[in-house]
């Protein structure tokens, strides 16, 4: 395979994390029957926490695991306004988008233009690194890019092999029966969101502290509302989720590797690419109707 190709999956899987880590999340909080259109704003917030926490610590790891706390916090909050007080889930997770996206602007004045001291950085894995293209593709990343893969797997496992998994597409597909078997609906639901919350934090942390080292307004640039469509895309699996945010991830770097090889292609053009794709995606998902509506929790946006 050629360097360019390589190059370009690899960049592909380090774009597509921070999309993979917001759908993860969105998907674990759909299973549980809650949409939750917040996780732009969970993730600015995340970014925002992370890498300024990591900046009076200097500690990677505490800026990451702030992140993931503030995205856990918003959530908690979508919870209680849609789980406790049965309020429109629609509404609160667009109000939450708006709420996220300005607080995290007030927070992070102070840290426009400073520099990270403490980033993750790609660290090999002996051996692997060492397989033909996959090993340049997979196994030259950060750590939080080898987490991302575990958890795919893990939520997997829990969802579709666990007494756990069981309960939360039960709760997902019918509430009231899972009320009848002595389920408690709304505990469950609380930790899915919250859970789901926690993982679109992640993924701000992860591009303020990894993707991009920094801090500017906006920086996750409507990857949250990418993630949501992922979601539709992935039928609610994840590990068609992983598949497609390298997909998107893929796609949002050519540009930049279209034009290190010399092709005069516009940077408008280049940077609307993602997005149009996201929308042949949700046409084509749209179509598989039947397919599509029996992977969707039945209880999904309901009390």
């Amino acid at each position: 395979m050629s360097t360019f190709m390589i190059s370009m999956l690899a960049a592909g899987i380090i774009a597509g994390t921070p999309l993979l880590y917001a759908c993860l999340g969105e998907l674990l909080s759909e299973k549980s029957g809650v949409i939750n259109l917040g996780v732009e704003g969970m993730m600015l917030v995340g970014a925002v926490a992370g890498f300024s926490v990591s900046i009076n610590t200097g500690n990677r790891w505490i800026g990451f695991a702030a992140g993931c706390g503030a995205g856990a916090v918003l959530a908690f909050f979508h919870g209680l306004l849609t789980v406790k007080l049965k309020a429109n889930q629609v509404a609160s997770g667009v109000a939450l988008a708006i709420f996220g996206t300005g607080f995290s602007a007030y927070l992070g004045k102070s840290y426009i233009g400073v520099l990270p001291v403490d980033s993750f950085k790609a660290v090999s894995i002996p051996l692997l690194n060492k397989i033909p293209v996959i090993g340049a593709v997979f196994f030259k990343n950060d750590v939080l890019v080898y987490l991302s893969f575990i958890l795919v797997f893990v939520m997997w496992f829990v969802l579709y092999r666990t007494k756990a998994g069981l309960i939360i597409r039960t709760v997902g597909e019918n509430p009231f029966s899972a009320s009848t078997a002595g389920i408690n609906v709304s505990l469950v639901r609380y930790v899915c969101v919250v859970l789901g919350g926690m993982l679109s934090g992640a993924a701000g942390a992860y591009i303020s502290l990894a993707y991009s080292p920094s801090w500017s307004e906006n920086m996750t640039a409507g990857r949250g509302w990418i993630a949501i469509a992922l979601v539709i895309f992935a039928m609610w699996n994840p590990v068609r989720a992983m598949a497609g945010a390298y997909i998107f991830g893929i796609i949002s770097s050519l540009g930049l590797h279209l034009q290190a090889f010399g092709f005069t292609v516009p940077v408008h053009i280049l940077q609307m690419l993602p997005y149009i794709f996201t929308f042949v995606v949700l046409i084509i998902t749209t179509k598989e109707t039947k397919t599509r509506r029996s992977a969707m929790p039945q209880s999904l946006g309901r009390d």
